[in-house]
């Protein structure tokens, strides 16, 4: 924001049209003797435009600019930049992402499922402000890909280059609740949280849930676990990252309630249904209200001047004017 340490002096600017209009609109400036072409009985005559009138405007613009800046410089300005700075830890949170290929059903229209939780915890996350988040996806394995991190840029790029079927055929829920768990343990936020958005039963992996679930509580995060579609059958269509086949049909199976209702518990969180777009949109409204903590702010205020740039500014100006009117016009000045 460009502030102004004698803005005063920016009233000084009200001599620019008047100079204009003194200099150059003003009737009988410069001794001029108005005659009429009527004496003659002839009419008059409008000079075409020319290379040297071009010019002529062109100084007089150089000069009543540079003149301006000027007088902008003798206000003092500066550009002020007002930076937040937090004085508070935020909420370390991991996002643990489905992306099976049970994901990609059609049943959030005119969105897949995927497609649907993807733009909500976009949402989600560029709502928050101060609370490190980080991202795991899962599908028969689970992969760590973002750690919790301020840089929400980079998060949310992350988040888009994720696709269904990226992490193979199959739903590992408890290692991506695991490896979520792991990245939260060394941790020194006073909340830790791992959201899970799932919809599928887990059919892969090493650590079943229940015990992913343990292992968050020991860590002391707490789990929200969300299971994502419609109940009953649903359209599905999904390509084959690696031989490029799509394959559409319908799907029937659906997560399991119970497991996600149990690794809520365990971890101290809670379990939501989220059968529709607004009901996902509702979910996160809920978790993003419920997270929160004090924060103490301190705002910095930092002025760089740049009085210099229109001092500099208005002295090219004025030599260009007296450059084109000494060489180009050769005006005895």
């Amino acid at each position: 924001m460009l502030t102004f340490e004698a803005p005063l002096y920016l009233g000084l600017c009200l001599l620019v049209p008047a100079g204009i209009w003194l200099r150059h609109l003003r009737r009988g400036r410069g001794n001029l003797v108005p005659f009429p072409f009527a004496v003659w009985k002839t009419r008059g005559f409008s000079p075409r435009l020319r290379v040297y009138t071009i010019i002529l405007c062109a100084s007089h613009l150089f000069f009543w600019t540079g003149f301006l800046s000027l007088i902008i410089a003798l206000a003092g300005p500066g550009i002020t930049v007002r930076e937040k700075v937090f004085l508070s830890r935020g909420i370390d949170m991991m996002i643990a992402l489905d992306v099976s290929p049970s994901m990609a059903a059609q049943d959030f229209q005119p969105h897949s499922r995927f497609e649907t939780a993807r733009e909500t915890v976009r949402r989600f996350i560029l709502g928050r402000e101060n609370d490190p988040i980080g991202l795991v996806g899962f599908g028969y394995e689970a992969a760590l890909l973002v750690p919790p991190t301020l840089d929400y840029a980079h998060l949310l790029e992350r988040l888009d280059s994720l696709d269904v079927f990226s992490l193979g055929d199959g739903t590992a829920i408890g290692m991506g609740i695991a490896v979520a768990a792991l990245h939260l343990e060394s941790s020194s936020a006073p909340e830790k949280v791992i959201i899970l958005l799932t919809d599928g039963k887990n059919n892969a992996g090493e650590i079943p849930p229940d015990t992913a679930a343990r292992v968050a509580a020991d860590v002391g995060a707490r789990i929200y676990a969300i299971g994502i579609g419609a109940k009953g059958e649903a359209p599905i269509e999904l390509r084959d990252p690696k031989s490029g086949r799509i394959y559409r049909g319908s799907l029937e199976d659906g997560f399991d309630e119970e497991v996600l209702m149990t690794v809520a518990e365990r971890s101290g969180g809670s379990y939501f249904f989220a059968g529709t777009t607004g009901t996902l949109n509702a979910v996160f409204s809920a978790i993003d209200s419920l997270e929160t903590v004090e924060k103490r702010v301190r705002v910095n205020v930092k002025t760089r001047e740049v009085e210099a740039w229109f001092i500099a500014l208005g002295l090219a100006l004025l030599l260009a004017d007296y450059f084109i009117r000494a060489v180009f016009l050769r005006e005895v000045l």
